[in-house]
Protein backbone atom coordinates (compact mmCIF):
# COMPACT_ATOMS: atom_id res chain seq x y z
CA UNK A 1 0.00 0.00 0.00
CA UNK A 2 2.09 2.88 -1.32
CA UNK A 3 1.06 6.85 -0.43
CA UNK A 4 -0.26 6.41 2.68
CA UNK A 5 1.57 6.98 5.91
CA UNK A 6 -1.56 6.38 8.58
CA UNK A 7 -2.06 4.02 11.48
CA UNK A 8 -5.16 2.75 9.10
CA UNK A 9 -2.76 1.67 6.24
CA UNK A 10 -0.76 -0.50 8.89
CA UNK A 11 -3.95 -1.74 10.38
CA UNK A 12 -5.29 -3.18 7.45
CA UNK A 13 -2.54 -5.03 6.13
CA UNK A 14 -2.90 -6.92 9.52
CA UNK A 15 -6.35 -7.44 9.31
CA UNK A 16 -5.72 -8.62 5.74
CA UNK A 17 -3.57 -11.53 6.89
CA UNK A 18 -5.68 -12.50 9.53
CA UNK A 19 -8.47 -12.66 6.46
CA UNK A 20 -6.39 -14.64 4.54
CA UNK A 21 -5.26 -17.10 7.36
CA UNK A 22 -8.99 -17.28 8.41
CA UNK A 23 -9.99 -18.26 4.95
CA UNK A 24 -7.42 -20.79 4.81
CA UNK A 25 -8.94 -22.73 8.03
CA UNK A 26 -6.13 -21.96 10.35
CA UNK A 27 -6.85 -21.98 14.11
CA UNK A 28 -5.23 -20.73 16.87
CA UNK A 29 -2.76 -18.17 14.66
CA UNK A 30 -1.45 -15.52 15.66
CA UNK A 31 -0.34 -11.79 13.99
CA UNK A 32 2.88 -10.33 16.26
CA UNK A 33 3.08 -6.22 15.98
CA UNK A 34 6.22 -5.02 16.44
CA UNK A 35 7.69 -1.45 15.78
CA UNK A 36 11.36 -0.90 15.07
CA UNK A 37 10.94 2.71 16.35
CA UNK A 38 10.46 1.47 19.64
CA UNK A 39 14.02 0.16 19.94
CA UNK A 40 15.76 2.74 17.69
CA UNK A 41 14.44 5.29 20.10
CA UNK A 42 16.58 3.11 23.15
CA UNK A 43 19.70 2.67 20.99
CA UNK A 44 20.07 6.44 19.99
CA UNK A 45 20.74 7.67 23.82
CA UNK A 46 23.63 4.66 23.63
CA UNK A 47 26.94 4.95 21.99
CA UNK A 48 27.65 1.19 21.18
CA UNK A 49 30.30 0.16 18.82
CA UNK A 50 28.87 -1.51 15.74
CA UNK A 51 30.29 -4.85 16.42
CA UNK A 52 28.89 -4.61 19.88
CA UNK A 53 24.74 -3.54 18.56
CA UNK A 54 25.36 -6.54 16.67
CA UNK A 55 25.37 -8.88 19.06
CA UNK A 56 22.95 -7.21 20.94
CA UNK A 57 20.97 -7.65 18.33
CA UNK A 58 21.60 -11.11 18.09
CA UNK A 59 20.44 -11.63 21.53
CA UNK A 60 17.58 -9.40 21.39
CA UNK A 61 16.10 -11.44 18.54
CA UNK A 62 16.83 -14.57 20.11
CA UNK A 63 15.22 -13.32 23.42
CA UNK A 64 18.26 -14.63 25.72
CA UNK A 65 17.97 -12.51 28.53
CA UNK A 66 21.63 -14.15 29.81
CA UNK A 67 23.30 -13.76 26.76
CA UNK A 68 21.84 -9.94 26.90
CA UNK A 69 22.88 -8.90 30.50
CA UNK A 70 26.31 -10.16 29.72
CA UNK A 71 26.92 -8.27 27.01
CA UNK A 72 25.46 -4.69 28.88
CA UNK A 73 27.87 -5.58 31.85
CA UNK A 74 30.87 -3.82 30.15
CA UNK A 75 29.06 -1.51 28.10
CA UNK A 76 29.25 1.88 29.56
CA UNK A 77 25.60 3.46 29.74
CA UNK A 78 23.22 4.64 31.85
CA UNK A 79 21.58 1.84 34.02
CA UNK A 80 18.41 2.56 33.12
CA UNK A 81 18.82 1.93 29.34
CA UNK A 82 20.37 -0.89 30.46
CA UNK A 83 17.10 -1.87 32.34
CA UNK A 84 15.24 -0.60 28.90
CA UNK A 85 17.29 -3.33 26.78
CA UNK A 86 17.09 -6.18 29.43
CA UNK A 87 13.14 -5.48 29.25
CA UNK A 88 12.78 -5.94 25.21
CA UNK A 89 12.93 -9.90 24.90
CA UNK A 90 9.83 -9.70 27.75
CA UNK A 91 8.15 -7.57 25.85
CA UNK A 92 5.40 -9.85 24.10
CA UNK A 93 2.45 -10.34 24.99
CA UNK A 94 -0.80 -8.94 24.94
CA UNK A 95 -2.08 -4.63 25.46
CA UNK A 96 -0.57 -4.94 28.73
CA UNK A 97 2.68 -5.30 27.39
CA UNK A 98 2.54 -1.43 25.83
CA UNK A 99 1.79 -0.48 29.78
CA UNK A 100 4.69 -2.42 30.65
CA UNK A 101 7.08 -0.59 28.24
CA UNK A 102 5.35 2.81 28.62
CA UNK A 103 6.28 2.40 32.42
CA UNK A 104 10.17 1.62 31.67
CA UNK A 105 10.65 3.81 28.26
CA UNK A 106 12.53 7.31 29.01
CA UNK A 107 12.99 8.93 25.43
CA UNK A 108 9.79 10.10 23.28
CA UNK A 109 10.86 8.45 20.27
CA UNK A 110 10.22 5.26 21.76
CA UNK A 111 7.05 6.69 23.25
CA UNK A 112 5.48 7.88 20.06
CA UNK A 113 6.31 4.63 18.67
CA UNK A 114 4.39 2.80 21.35
CA UNK A 115 1.57 5.44 20.62
CA UNK A 116 1.48 4.65 16.74
CA UNK A 117 1.13 0.60 18.08
CA UNK A 118 -1.65 1.91 20.58
CA UNK A 119 -3.39 3.10 17.53
CA UNK A 120 -3.00 0.39 14.99
CA UNK A 121 -4.71 -1.83 17.86
CA UNK A 122 -7.46 0.19 18.61
CA UNK A 123 -8.05 0.22 14.56
CA UNK A 124 -7.79 -3.86 14.53
CA UNK A 125 -10.52 -3.83 17.69
CA UNK A 126 -12.80 -2.20 15.38
CA UNK A 127 -12.14 -4.85 12.80
CA UNK A 128 -12.76 -7.49 15.23
CA UNK A 129 -9.37 -9.55 15.03
CA UNK A 130 -7.73 -8.54 18.82
CA UNK A 131 -8.05 -12.40 19.08
CA UNK A 132 -5.32 -13.23 16.60
CA UNK A 133 -2.82 -10.37 17.77
CA UNK A 134 -0.15 -10.22 19.87
CA UNK A 135 2.47 -7.65 20.83
CA UNK A 136 6.27 -8.18 20.25
CA UNK A 137 8.26 -5.44 20.76
CA UNK A 138 11.67 -7.36 20.82
CA UNK A 139 10.90 -7.82 17.54
CA UNK A 140 13.83 -6.09 15.80
CA UNK A 141 14.10 -7.68 11.93
CA UNK A 142 14.80 -5.61 9.26
CA UNK A 143 16.18 -2.95 11.25
CA UNK A 144 17.67 -1.13 8.09
CA UNK A 145 14.73 -1.75 6.07
CA UNK A 146 11.69 -0.88 8.07
CA UNK A 147 10.78 2.53 9.39
CA UNK A 148 7.69 1.84 11.57
CA UNK A 149 4.76 -1.61 12.33
CA UNK A 150 5.73 -4.87 11.76
CA UNK A 151 3.88 -7.54 11.96
CA UNK A 152 4.67 -11.50 11.31
CA UNK A 153 2.14 -14.71 10.98
CA UNK A 154 2.51 -17.61 12.41
CA UNK A 155 0.55 -21.02 12.92
CA UNK A 156 0.97 -23.90 14.57
CA UNK A 157 3.28 -26.57 13.58
CA UNK A 158 6.40 -24.87 12.00
CA UNK A 159 9.21 -22.69 13.38
CA UNK A 160 9.15 -19.88 10.87
CA UNK A 161 6.46 -17.36 9.96
CA UNK A 162 3.81 -17.86 7.43
CA UNK A 163 3.31 -13.84 6.43
CA UNK A 164 5.96 -11.22 7.53
CA UNK A 165 5.90 -7.22 6.35
CA UNK A 166 6.39 -3.64 7.62
CA UNK A 167 5.99 -0.49 7.25
CA UNK A 168 9.17 1.01 4.72
CA UNK A 169 8.74 4.18 4.10
CA UNK A 170 12.29 4.56 2.29
CA UNK A 171 12.12 1.95 -0.01
CA UNK A 172 10.40 3.39 -3.11
CA UNK A 173 13.05 6.41 -2.72
CA UNK A 174 15.30 3.94 -3.89
CA UNK A 175 13.43 3.87 -7.05
CA UNK A 176 13.03 7.45 -7.97
CA UNK A 177 9.70 7.80 -6.07
CA UNK A 178 9.95 8.98 -2.86
CA UNK A 179 6.36 7.78 -0.62
CA UNK A 180 5.06 6.14 2.46
CA UNK A 181 4.54 2.84 2.16
CA UNK A 182 3.16 -0.47 3.62
CA UNK A 183 3.12 -4.08 3.07
CA UNK A 184 3.65 -7.50 3.67
CA UNK A 185 3.85 -11.25 1.93
CA UNK A 186 2.80 -14.45 2.33
CA UNK A 187 5.73 -17.26 2.48
CA UNK A 188 4.05 -20.04 0.51
CA UNK A 189 6.23 -22.64 1.15
CA UNK A 190 5.73 -22.31 5.28
CA UNK A 191 1.53 -22.37 4.31
CA UNK A 192 2.49 -25.69 2.60
CA UNK A 193 4.42 -26.90 5.43
CA UNK A 194 1.46 -25.38 7.85
CA UNK A 195 -1.32 -27.25 5.97
CA UNK A 196 0.24 -30.38 5.53
CA UNK A 197 0.87 -30.66 9.64
CA UNK A 198 -2.76 -29.95 10.15
CA UNK A 199 -4.33 -33.29 11.04
CA UNK A 200 -7.92 -31.97 9.93
CA UNK A 201 -6.26 -31.20 5.76
CA UNK A 202 -9.05 -32.01 3.98
CA UNK A 203 -9.75 -31.02 0.52
CA UNK A 204 -13.62 -29.71 0.05
CA UNK A 205 -13.52 -32.01 -3.06
CA UNK A 206 -11.61 -34.22 -5.60
CA UNK A 207 -8.95 -33.87 -7.40
CA UNK A 208 -7.42 -35.32 -10.68
CA UNK A 209 -3.74 -35.58 -10.43
CA UNK A 210 -1.33 -34.54 -8.13
CA UNK A 211 2.42 -34.24 -10.71
CA UNK A 212 5.11 -35.63 -8.47
CA UNK A 213 8.69 -34.75 -10.53
CA UNK A 214 11.30 -37.48 -10.14
CA UNK A 215 13.52 -35.61 -13.00
CA UNK A 216 15.57 -32.47 -11.57
CA UNK A 217 14.38 -30.69 -14.77
CA UNK A 218 10.74 -28.92 -14.40
CA UNK A 219 9.60 -27.95 -17.41
CA UNK A 220 8.41 -31.59 -18.48
CA UNK A 221 6.37 -31.46 -15.29
CA UNK A 222 5.00 -28.05 -15.82
CA UNK A 223 4.38 -28.97 -19.76
CA UNK A 224 1.86 -31.89 -18.62
CA UNK A 225 0.15 -30.15 -15.81
CA UNK A 226 -0.70 -27.32 -18.31
CA UNK A 227 -1.84 -29.49 -21.49
CA UNK A 228 -3.75 -32.11 -19.14
CA UNK A 229 -5.87 -28.21 -17.34
CA UNK A 230 -6.20 -27.74 -20.90
CA UNK A 231 -8.32 -30.68 -21.48
CA UNK A 232 -10.23 -29.66 -18.03
CA UNK A 233 -8.40 -31.86 -15.49
CA UNK A 234 -7.59 -30.28 -12.27
CA UNK A 235 -4.18 -31.05 -11.66
CA UNK A 236 -1.54 -29.98 -9.10
CA UNK A 237 2.22 -29.94 -9.10
CA UNK A 238 4.00 -31.27 -5.94
CA UNK A 239 6.65 -28.50 -5.86
CA UNK A 240 7.63 -29.60 -2.34
CA UNK A 241 11.08 -31.72 -2.32
CA UNK A 242 9.77 -35.23 -0.68
CA UNK A 243 9.46 -38.52 -1.40
CA UNK A 244 7.23 -40.41 -3.51
CA UNK A 245 5.51 -42.29 -0.69
CA UNK A 246 5.55 -38.87 1.22
CA UNK A 247 3.83 -37.27 -2.07
CA UNK A 248 1.73 -40.16 -2.28
CA UNK A 249 0.45 -39.52 1.14
CA UNK A 250 -0.40 -35.93 0.72
CA UNK A 251 -2.47 -36.85 -2.30
CA UNK A 252 -4.31 -39.05 -0.12
CA UNK A 253 -4.83 -36.49 2.55
CA UNK A 254 -5.97 -33.91 -0.34
CA UNK A 255 -8.19 -35.86 -1.76
CA UNK A 256 -6.33 -36.36 -5.20
CA UNK A 257 -7.64 -39.50 -7.41
CA UNK A 258 -4.08 -39.85 -9.29
CA UNK A 259 -0.35 -39.03 -8.79
CA UNK A 260 1.90 -38.70 -12.45
CA UNK A 261 5.32 -39.97 -11.90
CA UNK A 262 7.88 -38.46 -14.46
CA UNK A 263 10.97 -40.18 -14.29
CA UNK A 264 9.82 -43.71 -12.46
CA UNK A 265 11.98 -46.25 -12.51
CA UNK A 266 11.76 -48.47 -15.58
CA UNK A 267 9.42 -45.73 -17.09
CA UNK A 268 10.87 -44.66 -21.17
CA UNK A 269 10.80 -40.91 -21.97
CA UNK A 270 7.44 -41.15 -23.18
CA UNK A 271 5.80 -42.58 -20.66
CA UNK A 272 5.03 -41.73 -17.32
CA UNK A 273 3.42 -43.73 -14.00
CA UNK A 274 0.17 -43.31 -12.95
CA UNK A 275 -0.63 -44.73 -9.71
CA UNK A 276 -4.27 -44.92 -8.45
CA UNK A 277 -4.22 -43.06 -4.83
CA UNK A 278 -6.92 -45.40 -3.38
CA UNK A 279 -5.20 -48.70 -3.45
CA UNK A 280 -1.99 -47.67 -4.74
CA UNK A 281 -2.05 -49.27 -7.82
CA UNK A 282 -0.20 -48.13 -10.79
CA UNK A 283 0.08 -48.77 -14.65
CA UNK A 284 2.00 -47.14 -17.01
CA UNK A 285 0.82 -44.77 -19.70
CA UNK A 286 2.34 -43.04 -22.87
CA UNK A 287 2.25 -39.06 -22.45
CA UNK A 288 0.74 -39.06 -25.81
CA UNK A 289 -2.70 -41.06 -24.18
CA UNK A 290 -2.74 -39.85 -20.97
CA UNK A 291 -3.43 -36.34 -21.87
CA UNK A 292 -6.48 -37.66 -23.66
CA UNK A 293 -10.04 -36.78 -22.08
CA UNK A 294 -11.48 -40.16 -23.07
CA UNK A 295 -8.51 -41.77 -22.32
CA UNK A 296 -9.07 -44.59 -19.66
CA UNK A 297 -6.86 -45.52 -16.83
CA UNK A 298 -7.64 -49.31 -16.19
CA UNK A 299 -5.89 -50.24 -12.92
CA UNK A 300 -8.45 -53.41 -11.95
CA UNK A 301 -11.07 -53.18 -9.19
CA UNK A 302 -10.18 -51.39 -6.03
CA UNK A 303 -9.59 -53.85 -2.83
CA UNK A 304 -12.80 -54.44 -1.61
CA UNK A 305 -15.01 -54.13 -4.54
Amino acid sequence: LIGVNSPEADAEMAAIAVEVLTSLNFDGFKIAIGQVEFFRGIMESAAFSPASRDLLCNAIGKKDVSALRALLENEPIADAVKEELLALPRLFGGPEVLAEAERRVTNDRSRKALDNVAQVLDLLDIYGVSDYLTIDLGEIRGLDYYTGVTLEGFVGGIGEPVCSGGRYDNLTAHYGFPSPATGFAFNIMALLTAAEKRPDVAAGKTGDFLVFNAKEDRREALEIAKRLRKKGFTVARDIIRRSQNESLEYARKMNILHMIVIGADGCTDDHVYVVRVADKKGITVAKSDLCKKDFPLTFGPLQGD
